[in-house]
């Protein structure tokens, strides 16, 4: 990744570590940190600093109160440059889930108490609706949006142009969560979509038969969502070969 510059934290028993890497444009110092977070301040070029928190919040019921209300008591002024990012392991809203049990409200209220406490507001993300899933199919298939970013309204001040991007999860059932400071300079691409004129295509359906039925001797590759994916991607590079036979 051409990072030069690391620091970890060492899983306790079976959790989870973390770890943090930085380019050498980045000045960061580390303030805090235990099993669920890091906190750093950071500059830029130097640039006007910011706190910056990357976390994993505890998946477990009797933990989320007190990760929560010690994350809030990270910063003691509300007015601070702010930025928090990672797994929240919190379903905020039923729009957040995709099957599975029913939304509890309840396993969102110290998310809530945290939020009100400090004045943070959830960033909009590009790209996805899900960070997310226990990659089965079906009535089986359960998506959520666990990874968020949160950030003070004078840290957005800072960076107005700033979005966060989920991108295809890949080796992993989280997808990665991007946060560009400075926006994009291209557009999100658009939605795949597959065009009912395909059909006629001999090229399309024997590719889409050669993906369907290929697990590339890789156990997690015969999976439904690693099928969608990978066939959605070789139909697109078809689309852009074909694209004046077909349009």
């Amino acid at each position: 990744m051409k990072m030069e510059n690391a620091f970890y934290v060492e899983p306790e028993g079976i959790a989870s570590g973390l770890a943090l890497w930085w380019s050498p444009d980045v000045k960061l110092t580390i303030l805090q940190y235990n099993k669920n977070f890091i906190d750093t301040i950071i500059s830029v070029n130097g640039e006007l600093e910011w706190f910056g928190t990357f976390i994993y919040a505890p998946p477990y019921e009797e933990e989320k109160q007190r990760f929560w209300a010690r994350l809030a008591n990270l910063r003691s002024d509300v007015n601070a440059n702010w930025c928090i990012m990672g797994d929240s392991n919190i379903v905020a809203s039923p729009n957040d889930k995709y099957g599975g049990s029913p939304f509890n409200h309840n396993s969102a209220k110290w998310y809530y108490d945290f939020l009100e406490n400090t004045y943070l507001i959830e960033m909009q993300s590009k790209g996805g609706t899900y960070t997310w899933s226990n990659q089965r199919s079906d009535k089986d298939a359960i998506c959520e949006k666990l990874d968020r970013v949160l950030t003070s309204l004078e840290w957005s001040f800072i960076f107005p142009r700033a979005i966060a991007v989920i991108e295809v999860a890949i080796a992993s059932d989280h997808a990665s969560i991007l946060l560009l400071t400075i926006g994009m300079e291209k557009k999100v691409k658009k939605d795949f979509k597959f065009e009912s004129k395909w059909l006629t295509e001999k090229d399309c359906s024997s590719l889409v038969k050669e993906e369907w039925v290929n697990t590339h001797d890789h156990p997690h590759r015969g999976t439904f969502r690693v099928k969608l994916r990978r066939t959605k991607v070789k139909l697109s590079k078809w689309k852009k070969r074909s694209l004046v036979k077909i349009d």
